[in-house]
């Protein structure tokens, strides 16, 4: 089996997460966690994203690169998945802890499996407390939501219903007397309805990077700075992200690059869902 897995020494466990009173008594670990002086931040939403809540996350955790954060999700559909792949882009230190165990024949979700060989192989971790084999059950999920709330200094939450087991996670961050963030969401959306909730009870109301990073300790400049860009941008995207200096119609975009209209819209489309640019009153920029 790639990337074996061993059972982690107590001592060996994330600092925050030997400090919650139901810590797991075994954890077994695959890849590497990250350094101990890494701050943890686990990043969960909903499995039914938007195309808003996967711009969010990819924007949120670009902004986080240049800083020794690391982040902690739970490798399911969605937010969860969004959170890992937008950390890998921007070179963030990833971590997935899965409600199976953590051998490869009983890893859960298995259609993010090359997610989690992604994850590996970029020197991240999947973590579990259940011995193997073991296939994830409807309990076993609460039991995972406590490691990733236990052993984050915060939680982040990015599109969650109303009875989203997401809400499960930032309850029990805060019974963990951890923070607990949360990104606002359009009114009258169903996906929006929990994390809106969380921010009206008290949750810190995220509108930026700068808001995540003042939370976790870190001293936020005034002085803007480059934007961290995924590494694998293909040619074209780049091409196309190098153009935008302002707002452009995209017509006049799309003749200015000299690019065909469909290689450039399939750029712009990829750039849009990466949340790298945005459209808005019929004009194209970067964010």
């Amino acid at each position: 089996m790639p990337y074996p897995m061993r059972q982690l020494r107590r001592a060996e466990f994330p600092a925050l997460l030997r400090e919650i009173p139901d810590c797991p008594k075994k954890l077994y670990i695959r890849g590497t966690l990250p350094p101990p002086e890494t701050v943890l931040l686990c990043v969960v939403g909903s499995r039914r994203t938007s195309m808003y809540g996967v711009r969010t996350v990819a924007q949120l955790i670009a902004g986080l690169a240049r800083h020794p954060v690391a982040i902690v999700s739970g490798l399911a559909l969605g937010i969860d998945a969004e959170a890992h792949k937008a950390a890998l882009d921007v070179g963030l230190p990833t971590v997935a802890v899965v409600p199976s165990s953590a051998d490869e024949a009983s890893l859960y979700p298995s259609s993010n499996r090359p997610l989690a060989h992604r994850i590996l192989a970029r020197g991240g971790a999947i973590l579990s407390e259940n011995d193997p084999p073991f296939k994830a059950m409807l309990h076993s999920f609460a039991q995972r939501n406590r490691i990733m709330a236990g052993m984050s200094q915060a939680t982040l939450i990015v599109e969650a219903g109303e009875k989203s087991g997401t809400l499960i996670t930032a309850r029990l961050a805060l019974d963990y007397n951890r923070e607990v963030m949360g990104v606002p969401h359009e009114l009258g959306r169903a996906s929006g309805v929990g994390v809106n909730r969380l921010l009206r009870e008290g949750a810190t109301l995220v509108r930026d990077a700068d808001d995540i990073l003042q939370v976790l300790g870190f001293a936020v400049s005034d002085k803007p700075t480059q934007q961290v860009l995924p590494t694998d941008l293909n040619e074209y995207e780049i091409k196309v992200l190098h153009a935008i200096t302002g707002a452009h119609v995209r017509d006049e975009l799309i003749e200015y690059i000299g690019l065909s209209a469909q290689v450039a819209n399939i750029a712009l489309s990829s750039l849009l869902i990466r949340g790298l640019i945005i459209e808005r009153l019929g004009k194209i920029e970067r964010v």
